[in-house]
């Protein structure tokens, strides 16, 4: 938990600042776009080949080598900060952060007992997440306030802290997979993936359109996206105690409503002036977090009781990459369809979106037990 504190907290302490610096730099608001997106690319190129590193090398080299390539790059902005030089320093701390994301997830469940697995991941979540809620303002605030240069120093030094945490972790060894049997199988991938594909990728379209959507209710807006901060966090570590209690796969369908709801409540938000609209927007936001934590928590259990030990790298993976590509597809295509149908199109096309997923859950209930088959 430690350890994904800071690995987190580094990289969102310069996420809002390096576009923000080439943009000011003269740099397009495209290029300053692509400074995140070859960065989220860079991280799940590697995501994908991070599970066999984990069974090469094992837990500790590879998340001390994510931790420093996530953190010493950094140092390079205090030279320049020319969009070049920004989007070959992004790429390579994209590849720390997938190495760190894939083999963080995975090391939960290396850690603690299977009948914990649900809450762990929770608890895991919230650390992540508590130390993205401080380091995103404090590094605008530092960069506001005429210091970028120590929000570049903090970007290189606060990963390195989670140095000292995976010094101290037990000696894990990822299992080694036996011949033929590294793959997971669709049957066991589809759910929990397509369901983390789809609402992350609504996720994104709240995250990147919602406050255009409501500009006259700025302030109102990123209340809204705090909410929705908040009730995640809630969502994720209620269904990991969930989990743990009834097992895996009996929630996904229920969660995956509860995110439907919300986005659809979006819609109706944006529709609706006055206060009325307003209440509307923190409903929604209620109800899309608790539901995407939900779908999140769900999602990462289902699949890492599914895969066996020798596959746990595999698992984390699949999640990771799923969340990750469904983030940048979804603010990609969503603002495409805002452009040809307007905000309350864009919502409800969210809930459209998430409500088709529902009937695969059912379709195909997940047992979390770890599978059989494999498909190469």
């Amino acid at each position: 938990m430690a350890m994904g504190f800071a690995a987190f907290g580094g990289w969102s302490l310069l996420l809002p600042v390096i576009p923000l610096t080439v943009s000011e730099g003269g740099g397009s608001d495209a290029v300053a776009g692509a400074v995140t997106t070859v960065f989220m690319a860079a991280t799940v190129a590697t995501q994908l080949g991070t599970p066999r590193l984990l069974q090469v090398r094992g837990y500790r080299l590879v998340l001390a080598a994510g931790c420093l390539l996530l953190g010493v790059p950094a140092l390079v902005f205090l030279l320049s900060t020319a969009a070049p030089v920004a989007l070959g320093v992004s790429v390579v701390r994209g590849v720390g952060f997938g190495l760190v994301t894939v083999a963080g997830s995975a090391l939960v469940a290396e850690l603690v007992p299977r009948e914990l697995l649900g809450r762990a991941t929770g608890a895991q979540g919230i650390a992540i997440a508590v130390g993205q809620m401080i380091a995103l303002p404090a590094g605008l605030a530092l960069y506001g306030g005429g210091h970028a240069d120590l929000v570049y120093l903090l970007g290189a030094a606060v990963p390195l802290l989670a140095v000292g945490a995976i010094a101290a972790l037990p000696p894990v060894r990822h299992a080694r997979a036996e011949s033929g049997r590294r793959s997971l199988p669709r049957s066991v991938l589809l759910v929990p993936c397509l369901s983390m594909l789809v609402v992350a990728s609504v996720h994104g379209g709240v995250a990147s359109l919602l406050p255009i959507a409501v500009a006259d209710r700025a302030a109102v807006a990123g209340l809204a996206l705090a909410v929705v901060s908040g009730a995640t966090l809630v969502g994720r570590y209620a269904a990991g105690l969930t989990v743990d209690r009834i097992g895996v796969g009996r929630i996904m369908v229920p969660a995956l409503a509860t995110a439907a709801s919300g986005a659809a409540v979006f819609a109706a938000a944006i529709a609706v002036a006055g206060s009325a609209g307003i209440a509307l927007l923190m409903a929604g936001a209620v109800l899309f977090g608790a539901g995407f934590g939900a779908v999140q928590n769900e999602a990462l259990v289902t699949l890492l009781r599914s895969a066996g030990p020798a596959r746990l790298g595999a698992a984390s993976a699949a999640w990771n990459v799923s969340y990750d590509a469904g983030t940048g597809v979804g603010a990609l295509t969503l603002g495409v369809v805002a452009g040809l149908t307007g905000y309350i199109g864009v919502f409800t096309v969210s809930a459209i979106a998430v409500v088709l997923v529902m009937p695969v859950a059912l379709l195909i209930p997940s047992t979390g037990r770890p599978a059989d088959r494999v498909v190469p």
